[in-house]
């Protein structure tokens, strides 16, 4: 299992890979050993920055960086060996700036100016753990929320601290990390007029009604043990729930206080290839072709099954209570991760960008949820013609 789950994280890489010419260096932050704030493998936690200018300045958005989870003590033992564990220079020293970290106006129009700012992910938690001692076999550490932290005051020193305008995103795990940190960056930022959060792709499902939930709740469950998070979850899930489920998003994102976007697929690829179809009849060998390699493989069943989780998904969010700080964006098109790529930006009759500008700088309660039943068949999260694909269905 966790050989399987390390191929995830390089998947996940690839689906969120960027598509730019701009590199920046990647800055270390030293002082941070003494909290304790540490990657797995007990090197200190980094980041990438561009610095803004103009009447960018003074404003700041953050993407907290994709990459899964680890659950085992073997599987987080292999990806210390990694950049998805370790900051050593030694699997990278520089970071590709793409999709809302862009420096081309052309291609990032709101925020190529703005201080940008990747928060390097090597802890195999959604920069949410906490576990004090460590693993004296593989000398492990466990300390997701730790680096968060670290990271957002060593940014506050860099002038955050009175930022006119903070907006603290991610992808996949990362973006489940910004539902997760949303509140604790506000709190963290006293200061700062106006902080937001947007989590792309992150919102995974609990779906206790279909194929695989044992699995969804076990694997979670395994990353708040693991982990630490059990006594960080917020006390307004953990006092009706167990803390294992509590990592969900749909028991989360009720509560949260600062402004929230989800943005989504309701054909989820990463939801659909790994926590769903390999638990539905036929399995993953059955699935293969269609979820896999192109929805043109899928037969009438299958079709069937697919929509079953989006209807499931959908219903999910809608059953959520209303608040006029949260907006959403969820399409049908069958793609995990939009913001880091320039295709991504755009999909369905509203452009993703257009979408965040609403909802960011007009203060609109900006509410796009395809009920379309049918994924859209761009199955290559590195086709450039994504938007164009995103409009027809099968």
């Amino acid at each position: 299992m966790g050989h399987i789950w390390l191929t995830l994280y390089v998947l996940l890489i690839v689906l969120f890979k960027v598509q730019s010419d701009s590199t920046v260096n990647i800055t270390i932050i030293e002082g941070a050993t003494a909290t304790g704030a540490v990657c797995l493998d007990g090197s200190p936690p980094s980041y990438a920055m561009d610095k803004g200018s103009g009447p960018g300045a003074n404003n700041w958005v953050i993407y907290l960086e994709q990459g899964g989870w680890c659950t085992t003590i073997e599987d987080c033992a292999r990806r210390a060996k990694s950049s998805g564990g370790s900051s050593s220079s030694s699997y990278r020293n520089s970071y590709s700036l793409s999709g809302i970290l862009d420096v081309n106006a052309t291609f990032n129009p709101d925020f190529y100016n703005w201080n940008k700012v990747a928060a390097l992910y090597c802890d195999g938690s959604s920069f949410f753990g906490n576990v004090d001692e460590v693993d004296p076999q593989n000398n492990l550490h466990f300390r997701g929320s730790r680096i968060f932290k670290a990271i957002i005051q060593e940014l506050a020193a860099k002038g955050m601290a009175y930022a006119d305008n903070i907006l603290l995103s991610g992808g996949s795990a990362g973006g489940l990390a910004t539902i997760l940190n949303c509140d604790g960056l506000r709190s963290l930022v006293p200061y700062a007029k106006t902080v937001k959060c947007l989590s792309d792709s992150g919102f995974f499902l609990h779906a206790p009604n279909l194929p695989g939930v044992m699995h969804r709740e076990q694997y979670f469950s395994d990353v708040v043990q693991l982990h630490g998070l059990a006594n960080l979850l917020p006390q307004t899930c953990t006092s009706r729930m167990s803390p294992n489920l509590c990592l969900f998003p749909e028991y989360l994102v009720e509560d949260i206080k600062t402004p929230l976007f989800l943005l989504e697929s309701s054909f989820d690829l990463f939801q659909i290839q790994i926590q769903y179809t390999p638990y539905v009849g036929g399995g993953r060998h059955e699935w293969f072709n269609c979820v896999h390699l192109s929805l043109s493989f899928c037969n009438s069943t299958q079709i069937e099954k697919l929509q079953e989780f989006h209807t499931t998904f959908v219903q999910t969010l809608q059953n959520l209570n209303y608040s006029p700080f949260r907006g959403a964006f969820v399409h049908n098109c069958f793609r995990h991760g939009h913001i880091m790529t320039k295709d991504g930006w755009t999909c369905s009759r509203v452009t993703v960008e257009n979408a965040v500008r609403d909802w960011y700088f007009d203060g609109n309660n900006f509410q796009y949820i395809a009920t379309d039943n049918l994924p859209r068949n761009c199955t290559s999260p590195l086709d450039n013609a994504f938007d164009t694909k995103c409009m027809k269905t099968l």
